[in-house]
């Protein structure tokens, strides 16, 4: 079966997770295609396969006779969506021999412009797959799960040497949890790549330092009538916060390495707003400036405004794995290796986000990442090719390959 065969039938159960939930995994529908992607192991051939109760799957190819003492690799792409663009049934649309032009997705009033996905006319000729435009397609990261499928499936069928393998499929990592009650011990490797880039081809082990930044904002609410320095107008004051950061260092002015505030939620009254940021910077140094300036922001606020009006609460997310990877270049020189043998041209980027493999690195599972084809995440421009995701798989492949002969 192809990738983009198993894709079809991922994506159609939906698995939002729920930042606001307090359970692991924070929805219970991530259950379903734990329970799915269980069984299909175990039907190839895979018998310890099993999810626990926080709904990692974990499952061990035992290497091929002769392959016994080889390093222990394994792989990892997670089962959550975004909750965004989520909220009704995922109608997955295929269309073969894509022609590389703007692209309209059912009956949605949405189209993939080539205006602002430039890459599209180098996918003429692929079978292309989206959404129908209402909705999410869910390729992230449900493309990187069914591209380790497909692998296992070919490393039995095709009879293919390898190393111990080991597999692990997680809830929450869209929402910064994912790699919270991971097991490293159970999965039982010494090394792994996460499946969960863009571009197949991609290596990426460079992301971003991260953090939330939530500013609560008490107002003093008296009818307008009297209110001559007397109201405090939470929305207001919640303006002007927002106001104090730099205009330019948002996620649409920055590219590559610039780290940017991104407002992702605002709301408010004259009694109480609320305003939740991500914070994002390759640079460590530039990553504690960041959250210096929102700390002095609440300073200068709550000296302006009266004691206690603002309350800044930072949370911290995730660091940036290079700290980890450069001690194992291997993992990047063998990568790299593996996109040559497949035919793919390697991509060596930076992450503008994170992975399980951020956090999985600081656990002691050093843990880069790798392109699954897919382009748009996150909103109902998602899209994918077959031929994307056989690229992908074949690069997964060549890596187990090169790690069987050395």
């Amino acid at each position: 079966m192809r990738a983009y065969e198993r894709l079809l039938k991922y994506v159609v159960i939906r698995t939002p997770s729920d930042e606001n939930s307090k359970t692991v995994p924070s929805s219970e529908c991530q259950f379903n295609l734990a329970r799915l992607l269980v069984q299909e192991l175990k039907d190839l051939g895979v018998s310890d396969a099993k999810v626990d109760e926080h709904c990692y799957v974990y499952a061990h190819l035992p290497a091929s006779p002769g392959c016994e003492d080889k390093t222990k690799i394994g792989f990892i792409a997670h089962m959550d969506t975004v909750s965004d663009f989520c909220e009704h049934d995922i109608i997955p649309i295929v269309t073969a021999n894509y022609d590389g032009k703007d692209f309209v997705l059912g009956t949605s009033g949405r189209t993939i412009s080539t205006d602002t996905f430039r890459h599209l006319p180098d996918l003429r000729g692929r079978t292309l797959i989206t959404s129908d435009g209402t909705s999410i397609l869910g390729a992230d990261d449900k493309a990187g799960i069914a591209e380790i499928m497909t692998v296992v499936e070919r490393l039995n069928t095709e009879r293919i040497p390898h190393g111990p393998l080991s597999i692990a499929f997680t809830p929450d990592e869209e929402i910064g949890a994912g790699a919270s009650h991971f097991n490293v011990e159970e999965f039982g490797a010494d090394y792994a790549y996460t499946l969960d880039g863009d571009t197949e081809g991609e290596i990426q082990f460079e992301n971003f330092n991260a953090c939330k930044a939530d500013f609560m904002i008490e107002g003093v609410n008296v009818h307008p009538g009297s209110s001559k320095n007397t109201m405090v107008n939470a929305s207001l004051v919640a303006m002007e916060i927002n106001s104090m950061l730099p205009s330019g260092d948002t996620p649409r002015d920055t590219e590559d390495y610039e780290g940017f505030f991104h407002l992702v939620s605002m709301s408010g009254e004259v009694g109480h707003a609320r305003l939740q940021y991500i914070v994002r910077d390759h640079d460590a140094s530039s990553f504690e400036v960041r959250q210096q300036t929102l700390r002095h922001i609440e300073k200068l606020m709550n000296g302006k405004w009266g004691p206690n009006t603002v309350k800044l609460t930072i949370t911290q997310q995730y660091r940036n794995m290079s700290e980890i990877i450069d001690g194992c270049r291997h993992l990047i020189d063998n990568a790299k290796k593996a996109c040559e043998n497949a035919g793919v041209t390697p991509l060596i980027l930076p992450i503008r986000g994170g992975t399980d493999g951020a956090q999985l690195s600081f656990k002691g599972l050093p843990c880069p990442n790798l392109g699954t084809g897919g382009h748009g995440y996150h909103g109902p421009y998602e899209h994918i090719t077959a031929e994307g995701m056989d690229l992908a798989a074949d690069v997964v492949l060549e890596l187990v390959k090169i790690y069987a002969a050395i």
